[in-house]
């Protein structure tokens, strides 16, 4: 197989960012957003009359979070527990009813990929290629294993074996049991890409993830040999900045359809099995997509928050009150979207017509993805603090 192309960070980057756009003083800032006031001033928010009641159950804090690393660490919920990690904190376990804190795995590792659960296993990552694999029950260590390149996203859990997408493209496949290797894939990366990288979603048999060159690709979960590879939007433009088409939220499989939303405002729903797309929309963003019974919640990178038909992908609605507040990806609570913008406001829109029924706040910047499981949200600022909230 060839060797992996790494990515360009801050100082190869920087580079070109600065021969297309003047004003930022590297690539670091830019997709993080601490300059964000001067390629577009965030929107100041409006009042809004309430017309869903929000209860905050709990709140928590797990370590000192990600702060400006812009990989949008995010908790899992499995089996009616959070599970959640820090870059400076350990991984922790927490009843997602109560809050109720349960084992913490102390480690001095930056801890930055995850975590993911399944199978009775919670799994992580870190900037240092570090794999840890930890009894769900207990936070007992089970095995440790290595790869070449950081680990920005969580790991999945399933079909016996572990699957870790590192920093440099490489999907390994580790024994669920032992942690020994099973097999890897290495894909290209373009020179230039959002910092993140795409996550995991295993289907029957199959094992799908985006990558950093825009591309949906399907690999044989017992081998990792590839059945199909398809680009969720073209990398097309005059510069690199252009050409970025990075699809790094986690893939969502519902029956055999998946959905992937990509930075180049484009999101598409696939037939699983065969790799054929269903429809393409216009409208998308690189950190995920929420799911409901009728519509697919997309925010794009000016932080538009869009509505789109689940059978067709055509649009339902857009909300622009968020712009450049640097919205993170969407969850779905009932009928209502939940998302979290760059002061730590956690928004609640109805998927019906793309209104704002309620709002929060937990104090810092939330850019990983809300989660939602049992009638229960929960989002993780970037300072390592969780909230939960239900509806009343």
């Amino acid at each position: 197989m060839p060797a992996p192309k790494r990515k360009l960070h801050l100082l190869a980057a920087s580079m070109m960012v600065l021969a297309a756009l003047s004003g930022c003083s590297s690539i670091k800032e830019l997709i993080t957003g601490k300059t964000a006031d001067k390629v577009g001033v965030p929107a100041k928010l409006e009042n809004i009359t309430p017309s869903l009641a929000v209860n905050r159950l709990w709140t928590a804090s797990i370590g000192s979070g990600e702060n400006h690393l812009g990989i949008g660490q995010h908790p899992v919920i499995e089996n009616g527990r959070v599970y959640a990690a820090a870059v400076n904190g350990g991984v922790h376990a927490i009843e997602l009813s109560s809050g109720r804190q349960l084992w913490t795995f102390a480690s001095d590792l930056p801890l930055s990929g995850g975590p993911g659960a399944g199978d009775g296993l919670v799994v992580v990552g870190s900037l240092k290629g570090d794999v840890i694999a930890i009894d769900a029950e207990t936070g007992a260590k089970k095995w440790s294993a290595k790869v070449n390149n950081e680990v920005l996203s969580a790991p999945a859990v399933g079909a016996g074996m572990v699957f870790v997408l590192s920093n440099d493209g490489r999907i390994t496949a580790f024994d669920e049991s032992t942690g020994e290797r099973r097999w890897f894939y290495e894909s290209d990366l373009p020179p230039l890409t959002v910092r993140g990288t795409g996550g995991i979603t295993i289907g029957p048999g199959l094992v799908f993830f985006g990558g950093d060159n825009g591309k949906l690709t399907a690999l044989r979960s017992s081998d990792g040999n590839l059945l199909w590879s398809i680009p969720v939007a073209q990398p097309d433009g005059r510069s690199e900045l252009d050409r970025m088409a990075d699809v790094d939220g986690r893939p969502v499989l519902e029956g055999t359809t998946l959905y992937a939303t990509s930075f180049k405002n484009h999101t598409v729903a696939i037939d699983g099995p065969s790799g054929q797309i269903m429809w393409d929309s216009e409208h998308g963003g690189a950190r995920g997509l929420g799911v409901s019974n009728s519509a697919i919640v997309v925010t794009d990178p000016k932080g538009y928050v869009n509505g789109l038909d689940r059978n067709s992908g055509g649009s339902l609605w857009q909300q622009t009150a968020l712009l450049n507040r640097r919205v993170s990806a969407p969850a779905v609570q009932g009928d209502y979207a939940v998302v979290g913008d760059y002061q730590g406001v956690v928004h609640w829109i109805r998927l019906s017509d793309g209104a704002f029924v309620a709002r929060s706040n937990v104090g810092n910047a939330i850019s990983g993805k809300p989660v939602a499981a049992d009638g229960i949200v929960v989002v993780q600022s970037s300072d390592g603090k969780l909230a939960a909230f239900s509806l009343q």
